[in-house]
């Protein structure tokens, strides 16, 4: 679908049942942030799973990792051991601020917490920013979920603005229908500017899919963070902050959501004819 800064082409796999019509097509992503690797764990798991058995009436285009020259790079530090903050592409751009919607800071905090409010030099200044966009344009995704660590919540648009989307209440209904398939440990359903009163992120993935393409987007913050109160070596590693010694939990947390979002959009919507305005994912 693209290739990164470095030349590394990035890869969609599109998963459908032969034979079956297509209702709905979802997006799967992770790997913006190079440190995330957990994202990367449950979007592979998950592609693995829809191969074997394809969701009935759901297209799911699924990128195991959008900032491959990041990933590399986190991976040769762990093998020299090095264990150093890596969020960035190889232009040294954070690409979850490198998105069109949703850029201009309004908040009164920018002029308190201003490094809070910097986004990247232009919109889609980034060959990674630029394909999912490019992708996004041309497949009209009904929904999309990116997946970053950590924290342990399924947030929904907007992040750069405080104030509802249009269809908040679909949106969080959604969510907690990812949430249902987590079972006891489920993640927090909340709109991502009301994270904190003072947090707002511009130019985000999650605000660009919403705001220009109309696909119902979430971002889900997998794991509460992999540091372990009793072993040290945990609590200053950057990796070790969003990354748990053992991930099957949390990758099997991920893609449970996933996989009920699937399963309800599989089995509760009906096809949409060209012209139609699209309606409610929930009734």
């Amino acid at each position: 679908m693209g290739r990164t800064v470095q030349g590394w082409p990035i890869w969609a796999f599109r998963v459908r049942e032969p034979g079956t019509e297509t209702r709905r097509r979802a997006l799967i992503f992770a790997g913006i942030h190079a440190l995330e690797w957990v994202g990367v764990e449950v979007a592979t798991e998950l592609l693995l799973e829809v191969a074997r058995q394809p969701i009935r009436g759901v297209e799911v285009t699924v990128i195991p990792v959008l900032n491959i020259d990041g990933h590399r790079k986190v991976e040769a530090d762990l093998l020299a051991g090095r264990d150093a903050w890596r969020r960035r592409n190889a232009a040294g751009v954070d690409l979850n601020r490198d998105f069109a919607i949703n850029r201009d800071a309004e908040a009164v905090w920018r002029h308190v917490l201003p490094r809070r409010y910097r986004t990247s030099p232009a919109p889609l200044s980034q060959p990674e920013s630029r394909a999912i966009d490019a992708l996004a344009d041309a497949e009209r995704f009904d929904v999309a979920v990116s997946l970053h660590a950590f924290g342990g919540f399924i947030y929904t648009p907007w992040a750069g603005h405080w104030r509802r989307p249009p269809d908040h209440r679909e949106l969080t209904a959604l969510g907690r229908v990812m949430a249902g398939g987590q079972g006891a440990h489920a993640y927090r359903v909340r709109q991502l500017s009301r994270w904190g009163f003072f947090f707002r992120g511009h130019g985000m993935e999650v605000d660009h899919l919403y705001g220009r393409y109309g696909t119902r987007s979430f971002l889900m913050e997998l794991t509460r963070t992999g540091i372990e109160p009793l072993r040290p070596d945990t609590w200053k590693s950057p990796f070790r902050r969003y990354n748990p010694r053992d991930p099957r939990r949390h990758v099997a947390l991920g893609v449970g959501a996933l996989r009920a979002l699937l399963s309800h959009l599989s089995g509760r919507l009906r096809p949409v004819l060209v012209g139609e305005v699209r309606p409610p994912l929930l009734p």
